[in-house]
């Protein structure tokens, strides 16, 4: 039986026993928010000792880094993705990406102490971004993200819904985009809803029960949070434009 080759990639990463935790649409995947995703997305601790790891599983997939910036701890701190093309038979055409850093989200330490750890049917064990955390994650400029990022909110409000606990309620309120479920949240918890208005203040139009000022609001909530990693990734651009200019010379 052929494996599946994302699931190769993860178990090779594991076993040279590289910490890292997928995100992306992979972790999209698992979380069943999403059908199917091409590419593997991860996020690494960037110290040494786990980079020797990472270039060690690298090398056993036949990975060839196909743009700059090349690895190293410095790129991955200041924010950068390395992109990697595996060669391997086994996982040929599979495209890695690596990160350590994510705007608005946690260092590496803190998504690791709130991981969700899963066995899937292969008898793999895979570590995901927590569900909250990897919505976080996707608050870019890209409109995928955002149909994502609906979508992983309402998973998990399905998934909990019969027997939800005080922290759920909070996810959802602060994070649900869907007018009318948002509605309904705030009525079954309004003194929590109150509470978190001073941090999302939609939730007073919520409360009223105002469908059509919810909606705007959740638009100016996106426009800003796009505006907001069109700003953190401009300088990033600049910095990668200059190494491709660099290695064309």
């Amino acid at each position: 039986m052929i494996r599946n080759p994302i699931l190769k990639v993860l178990s090779t990463l594991r076993s040279s026993k590289v910490r890292f935790l997928l995100m992306g649409g992979q972790a999209c995947v698992f979380y069943g928010a999403a059908e199917f995703s091409r590419d593997t997305d991860i996020v690494i601790l960037a110290d040494r000792e786990n980079l020797e790891r990472l270039s060690e599983a690298l090398s056993a997939l036949q990975a060839e880094c196909i743009a700059v910036p090349e690895l190293s701890a410095d790129a991955l701190h200041r924010g950068h993705a390395v992109h990697f093309r595996c060669r391997h038979p086994d996982v040929a055409g599979m495209r890695l990406d690596v990160m350590s850093v994510l705007r608005g989200v946690d260092s590496f330490e803190a998504l690791w102490e709130r991981r969700t750890t899963i066995e899937t049917e292969e008898g793999d064990i895979v570590d995901l971004l927590s569900l909250p955390d990897l919505v976080a994650a996707k608050k870019t400029q890209r409109d995928k993200d955002w149909l994502m990022l609906r979508r992983l909110v309402e998973a998990h409000m399905t998934e909990h819904r019969e027997n939800p606990e005080a922290s759920h309620f909070d996810f959802w309120l602060q994070e649900c985009r869907t007018p009318g479920l948002l509605i309904e949240i705030a009525d079954g918890y309004p003194d929590r809803a109150r509470e978190l208005s001073a941090r999302r203040p939609l939730l007073t139009s919520a409360l009223a029960g105002d469908e059509s000022a919810v909606e705007k609001e959740l638009e100016a909530e996106e426009k800003q949070e796009r505006e907001n990693d069109r700003a953190y990734w401009k300088p990033l651009m600049a910095e990668l434009e200059q190494l491709r200019r660099a290695r064309s010379k």
